[in-house]
């Protein structure tokens, strides 16, 4: 380290620079010596590092404003003043200590995904938690102007590197890091233990779990003796019971895991060839289909470790994870901290969602200004066991007065941060009742998906054609969801308002009566021997008529039906006209992913990436709404016929065990 003195007038100021970096992170090609001769030259505007955000008396905590701040960039500076961004701020701290971020940094796809799916909105501050940091910054530069040169050179401009390691930082960002510590996967030191008889002190190397969505992350904490298998391209019956010990190539980490797995080997390590970065291990298209039960991971060669092997000396490896400072935080557009969620592999693709929630979030609270008759319900209320959340409101309004009902909704955690949610997704439904003895008590009128552990979720669901159910000055809601899940915070305002008309030839047309249709239910053999037609007979009034439906599946049979398996859904008008919604997005790597601008929540624990039937983890579900006016007879009582049947691949469902099942609320809806 050189420690480089400046002398101002009055003053003498200390300002240590990095100029070595060790690299067995050589890896990756970033440079070992680097000279930063001009770190006093711009002390005046480079080293304004002050002020600090509001915080509980431990540390800042999500949703706590952050404050102005200034750190010293390779361009000059960049500076943070609240409301002056117009955009979200993401701020990331490399560590070359981390196998995850040195993956996330060498892969390609996952620098392209930065450069070329970044909100135009979004700016990130780059930033490096260890001694090397002008190295680590400068090489992360040079990664990512690489291939934004050739793809879009603008997002350059909106990416800031600071060559002040974080500990040095002196201003609110480092208490953030460090206060936010997190266990999870992508921010802890993930680590590989050798020891071997001789050897004064263990050798201990960062590594990279395989994707956990591939292979059991769980492992024997004991120690496992390393057993050398070449590259692991054959099955090898010496590693039986050991940690196979392969080097990459020749194969794919397929192949390889699976024949250690056929070996009987209680894990497997793969270490980079020299030269080469750690690399994310995942499956590929139908390799995905074979279960493998046996944890891998892969980690640098160590020429300790190599040297033992050859010489027949007994290795033995255990793995650890050290806690580390959080890697990612977030500002976003009000100016509020924000968590980034869990990054379930080395992918910047993970920002990029986060950013788009951030813009989700800042145009749904444009919406909200919008001039409505608002009727609060639940304000931040628990929401746990059978009752759930139940209020009764008044509702002091002349419905004819309004053509549109949104779902201002939104679920939080008992604590402030992600760690405090709930595990798991489940279902929450609003039931209305405003006729005790009416037909219609306890209808559906709303429907949403939990995030797994996140404490984000805000939406605003037009469910307009359902206005008549609201025929009452008082009327009890209920919100609930299964009563075996963790506590949820809800809140929840009913927002009456009047559609915006372009046309003013067309007629304006509102419901004025719902007539319940079709339920789900379990999606065997016998799902579609329960539903019967239903007759209809239309008002004389009537100038429209639209089928309403929310429709969702779950469960995981032998064909994982219903979450991820393609169902369609088919109501028949009269035997003629076919009304189909289909999922065809169920099963798919990343259909959820392409809802997060709807406001799916991003970056969840658990596989929330994958398409689902009609849903997705954190996010409203919407109606499913369609026009049949011109598919009825109006001229002739009880002349007209509905018909519903559900179909997995064309046929009956006819599951061989655990069968899924289908949760629907359908309606006529009568428009006057």
């Amino acid at each position: 380290m050189l420690l480089l003195l400046c002398s101002k007038p009055s003053m003498l100021w200390l300002l240590a620079v990095v100029v070595t970096a060790r690299v067995s992170e050589a890896a990756a090609g970033k440079p070992k010596l680097i000279d930063y001769g001009s770190a006093c030259e711009s002390r005046d505007n480079a080293v304004s590092l002050r002020s600090s955000t509001a915080s509980t008396p431990d540390g800042p905590e999500p949703g706590d404003l952050a404050a102005a701040f200034s750190v010293p960039t390779l361009d000059g500076e960049f500076s943070y003043q609240p409301g002056a961004l117009q955009g979200p701020l993401i701020v990331h701290a490399f560590s070359n200590k981390s196998g995850f971020l040195e993956c996330m940094w060498s892969s390609e796809s996952s620098l392209i995904s930065l450069v070329e799916e970044l909100p135009n909105s979004t700016q990130v501050l780059f930033l490096s938690l260890d001694d090397s940091a002008v190295s680590d910054v400068l090489w992360m530069r040079e990664q990512l102007q690489r291939v934004a040169m050739h793809r879009n050179k603008e997002v350059l401009s909106r990416l800031h590197f600071s060559p002040v390691p974080v500990f040095a930082l002196g201003n609110w960002i480092p208490n953030v890091l460090y206060y936010w510590r997190c266990t999870g996967r992508g921010c802890v030191f993930s680590q590989a233990v050798f020891k071997s008889e001789g050897w004064k002190m263990p050798i201990i190397i960062k590594r990279l779990d395989a994707r956990y969505d591939w292979l059991s992350p769980r492992r024997d904490p004991r120690s496992y003796q390393l057993v050398d298998a070449g590259d692991g391209c054959e099955p090898s019956p010496s590693v039986t019971g050991a940690l196979a010990w392969l080097s990459e190539g020749n194969c794919s980490f397929f192949t390889k895991v699976q024949n250690m797995a056929k070996s009987n080997a209680s894990a497997v390590l793969v270490y980079a060839l020299p030269g080469n970065p750690i690399q994310d291990m995942n499956c590929v298209g139908d390799e995905c289909d074979t279960t493998l039960a046996i944890p891998a991971a892969m980690v640098h060669l160590e020429v300790s470790v190599a040297q033992a092997l050859e010489f027949g000396q007994p290795v033995y490896v255990s793995f650890q994870n050290t806690p580390s400072p959080n890697f990612f935080m977030g500002i976003d557009h009000q100016g509020a901290l924000a968590e980034m969620g869990w990054f379930i592999y080395p992918s910047f693709s993970f920002i990029n969602w986060q950013a788009q929630w951030f813009d989700f979030y800042a145009a749904l609270q444009t919406k909200l200004q919008s001039p409505a008759k608002v009727v609060p319900v639940f304000d931040k209320v628990q929401m746990q066991g059978a009752k759930g959340a139940v209020a009764t409101v008044d509702l002091p309004i002349a419905l004819s007065d309004f053509d549109v009902l949104e779902l201002d909704a939104s679920l939080s955690c008992p604590g402030r941060r992600d760690s405090s949610c709930a595990h798991w997704d489940h279902t929450v439904q609003l039931f209305v009742c405003c006729d005790p003895l009416g037909p219609y008590c306890n209808t559906e009128l709303g429907r949403w998906i939990t995030a797994f552990r996140r404490g984000i979720g805000r939406w605003l669901t037009d469910v307009s054609p359902l206005l008549p159910l609201l025929d009452s000055n008082k009327c009890s809601l209920t919100m609930k969801t299964v009563p075996w899940a963790m506590p949820w915070v809800v809140s929840l305002k009913l927002r009456f308002s009047v559609g915006n008309r372009t046309d003013y030839t067309v007629e304006k047309l509102r419901p004025f009566r719902v007539m319940p249709l079709y339920s789900g239910g379990t999606f065997d053999k016998n799902y579609n021997k329960r539903f019967r037609p239903t007759k209809v007979s239309v008002p004389a009034s009537t100038k429209k008529v639209e089928l309403y439906a929310v429709i969702t599946a779950h469960g995981y049979d032998d064909n994982r039906c219903g979450e991820f398996c393609v169902t369609s859904h088919y109501f028949l008008i009269n035997d003629a006209f076919n009304n189909t919604l289909t999922f065809d997005s169920a099963g798919t790597p990343l259909g959820c992913t392409l809802r997060v601008k709807e406001g799916a929540v991003p970056n969840e624990h658990g596989t929330w990436l994958y398409g689902r039937a009609g849903w997705c983890d954190g996010l409203q579900v919407d109606p499913w709404r369609t026009d049949i006016t011109k598919q009825l007879n109006t001229s002739e009582l009880e002349s007209n016929t509905v018909v519903y049947f559900g179909l997995f691949q064309g046929k009956d469902p006819n599951p061989a065990k655990d069968p899924g099942y289908i949760i629907m609320s359908s309606f006529l809806v009568f428009y006057k």
